[in-house]
């Protein structure tokens, strides 16, 4: 349990350590899986041998490396070709066994296309994508969103303004505000496999220190909480970080309120400090040249590789037991 455990902590924060800002529409460089179905590990198929229904052969299921095996054609790795591809890679093996081999790939169960959807749903973990979604329809399958009492109200417990959606290395720009508070269908986009959803949580009392401090992460919120105290509390700057430029973002992660705060001149008496607020986003830059909208992005891929790190660390022995 506990390597399966890290394992998994491991991989997704090598998925998205590599994360960088999201474009203005979102526009992906590869082909959806919906005009190309590649096979792959978890994938049921069918054989069968044309003209020759002794030689049939359902239900093989893709093995973890990528391979099958079917008659003398033996280990034959098939991971990303399609089914078309697959068969002539089959008829090409075994053309030293049988004259003109016709072999016939037929697909039985879906099961290597998986996303993944954390945080504040009913029903979080890791989903086959058996069919096309949407992120509503994704939702909807998790359960839809957690929610709890406050003041004798049943309300909704996820962060519209701070939940997100990776896929490979890019946040894309879907504002879950817009989706799912004012049904705007147009951030209704479909999901592709390996796509990781995580919806915050609305009742967190936290902010985040990241970039050039003694301990990046999260820090509980105090009452009078500031930028210095919480550079503090984190174990201090390095000594290559910026001081005279230290970011805050608040609010929305597609489309948040940043200032820029001279920590050296807070320090020397010259400005006050800086009053944080729940959720703000402190990051000390390590160098002086990178533009504010540079720095902010930065902030926030730091922030969500940390949101869903630290999500799997503490609910993942849960999700597995389950």
């Amino acid at each position: 349990m506990t390597r399966t455990l890290t394992v998994l902590g491991l991989s997704l924060l090598a998925s998205l350590a590599g994360l960088h800002a999201q474009s203005e529409e979102a526009e992906q460089d590869f082909e959806s899986w919906r005009e190309r179905y590649e096979l792959g590990p978890g994938d049921v198929i069918n054989f069968a041998y044309y003209g020759r229904p002794e030689l049939d052969r359902p239900g093989i299921r893709i093995a973890p490396d990528g391979t099958v095996s079917y008659l003398q054609a033996t280990n034959v790795n098939i991971n990303g070709l399609t089914i078309d591809e697959a068969r002539r890679l089959f008829d090409e093996r075994l053309a030293s066994y049988f004259r003109n081999p016709r072999v016939i790939i037929t697909p039985e169960e879906i099961g290597s296309k998986r996303y993944s959807i954390m945080g504040k749903v009913v029903k979080r973990g890791v989903y086959t994508l058996d069919r096309p979604l949407t992120l509503i329809e994704a939702v909807a399958r998790a359960g839809g969103m957690e929610v709890g009492l406050f003041e004798q109200n049943t309300v909704e417990l996820a962060d519209m303004e701070r939940s997100f959606i990776v896929r490979g290395d890019t946040r894309l720009d879907v504002n879950f505000q817009k989706l799912f508070l004012k049904g705007d269908m147009a951030q209704n986009i479909g999901i592709e496999p390996n796509d990781y959803i995580y919806f915050a949580s609305n009742v967190t009392n936290q902010y985040y220190v990241f970039g050039a401090v003694g301990q990046p992460g999260v820090q509980s919120f105090t009452p009078n909480a500031t930028v210095v105290t919480a550079l503090s509390r984190r174990l201090g700057y390095d000594p290559k970080a910026w001081i005279h430029r230290v970011i805050v973002v608040r609010g929305s992660l597609t489309n948040p309120e940043v200032f820029e705060v001279n920590v050296a001149d807070i320090l020397t008496g010259r400005t006050p400090d800086f009053r944080l607020q729940p959720k703000d986003i402190v990051y000390v830059a390590d160098r002086p040249t990178a533009e504010l909208e540079e720095l902010a992005d930065a902030a926030i891929r730091a922030f969500i590789t940390s949101a869903a790190v630290n999500f799997v660390n503490i609910h993942t022995p849960h999700i597995i037991n389950n």
